[in-house]
C-alpha cells in the first residue's frame, strides 16, 4: 500500500521509522530482530537507507598512496523485500542522484517494481568525497527534482530509452524536507522553493530532517502551506542516547540541540542520557500529535530498544 494511502485510511497519526543496513560482511540477523521489535507497535512502514561507494586511501609499503572505493552497506533492495515479504511491513528503499547513473536508478525501480515495492523516498545523497568516473553511456541526477522526475516518468511507462508497450511502474515518491532549512541554502525561502519544485515533479509526500525544537517542524509546515505545498509532511524526530551527539548531530545535520535540552545532557551522569533523550522525545511527540501532525517518522538506524520506549505511551494517547 502506498504511503498517502495508509496515512489516509490510518484511524490515528501512524508512527514509522528508518533503518540501516548492516555493513558490508555482517549478518542481516539484527536488523530482522530490530523489526521484529517494532511489529508489536503495528509500523505502517519502515524506510532502508541506501549508501552510495565512498572513496578510501591506503598507503602502500612502497610509500605511495592507493585510493579505491566501495560500498559499505549495500543490499538496500535485497533488505527492503526481504522487510515486505517476510514481516507484511511496507519497506521504503531510499534512491540516490550522489553515486547512481540515470541508468542503474532504472535499474533499481524496475527490480522494486517486481518485487512489488510501491513506495520510494528520492534524494540526493550525501556528497562523501567519491564520484565514478563518467562515461559517455550515462547519465546523472544532479538533483532530486530530477530524480523525483524520472521515477514520474516511469510511472507514465516512459523509461531512458523508448520502448514499445512499456509497463507503467506504480510507485509513491517520498522526498526530504529541511525545518531548519538545508544547509546549502542561502535562506529558507529559497529552501522551499526548491522543496516547491520537488513537489511539482511529483512528490506525494515529505519527511522532515530530524528537529529537536517543535517550532521548527510548525514554521516550517507554515512556510509550506502558504507556498502551495499540500502533500503530508511527516515530522521526523531522533532520540539522543549519548552526550557525544551534541557534537556530532549538529555537524553531521546542520540542526540545533534546545540549550534545555543540552544543558540537562551535560549536567547527567552517561547512564542518565539516554532517559533524557526518551522524555524528550515523548514530550516532542505528543505536541506534534496534539498539533495534528500526520504521523511521525523515527530515525532508530539499528536499534530500536529506545523507540518502543517512546511509542508505547504514545499509543496510549491514541
Amino acid at each position: 500500500m502506498k504511503v498517502t494511502e495508509l496515512l489516509a485510511r490510518s484511524a490515528s497519526p501512524p508512527i514509522s521509522y528508518e533503518i540501516i543496513p548492516p555493513l558490508r560482511g555482517s549478518s542481516v540477523q539484527q536488523v530482522f530482530d530490530t523489526v521484529e521489535q517494532l511489529l508489536p507497535f503495528e509500523p505502517p512502514f519502515i524506510d532502508v537507507t541506501s549508501h552510495a561507494a565512498e572513496a578510501y586511501y591506503e598507503e602502500l609499503p612502497d610509500g605511495t598512496v592507493r585510493r579505491y572505493s566501495k560500498r559499505k552497506r549495500p543490499g538496500t533492495i535485497g533488505l527492503c523485500a526481504a522487510i515486505q515479504h517476510r514481516f507484511r511491513v511496507e519497506a521504503i528503499p531510499h534512491l540516490l542522484c550522489n553515486g547512481f547513473t540515470r541508468e542503474e536508478t532504472e535499474d533499481a525501480l524496475i527490480e522494486l517494481h517486481y518485487l512489488g515495492i510501491r513506495n520510494v523516498m528520492a534524494l540526493r545523497g550525501d556528497d562523501n568525497g567519491y564520484r565514478k568516473p563518467d562515461r559517455l553511456d550515462r547519465t546523472r541526477n544532479l538533483y532530486a527534482t530530477e530524480l523525483v522526475s524520472q521515477i514520474v516518468a516511469m510511472n507514465r511507462g516512459c523509461y531512458l530509452e523508448e520502448l514499445a508497450n512499456a509497463v507503467p511502474t506504480d510507485f509513491c515518491v517520498g522526498v526530504a524536507g529541511y525545518p531548519e532549512k538545508h544547509f546549502e541554502a542561502p535562506n529558507q525561502v529559497r529552501d522551499v522553493a526548491g522543496l516547491k519544485r520537488k513537489v511539482e515533479a511529483g512528490a506525494d509526500y515529505i519527511v522532515t530532517q530530524m528537529f529537536f525544537d517543535n517550532r521548527h517542524y510548525f514554521d516550517f509546515v507554515d512556510r509550506c502551506r502558504e507556498a502551495g505545498i499540500t502533500v503530508p509532511i511527516i515530522p521526523g524526530l531522533k532520540i539522543l542516547s549519548s552526550n557525544k551527539q551534541l557534537r556530532t548531530i549538529p555537524r553531521s545535520f546542520h540542526v540545533e540541540i534546545p540549550e534545555e535540552l543540552a544543558a540537562e545532557i551535560e549536567a547527567a551522569k552517561p547512564e542518565q542520557v539516554a532517559e533524557i533523550g526518551v522524555e524528550w522525545a515523548v514530550r516532542q511527540s505528543e505536541q506534534l500529535l496534539s498539533a495534528g501532525a500526520p504521523s511521525l517518522h523515527f530515525y532508530i538506524m539499528a536499534c530500536s530498544s529506545l523507540v518502543t520506549r517512546v511509542v508505547r505511551p504514545l499509543r496510549v494517547m491514541a
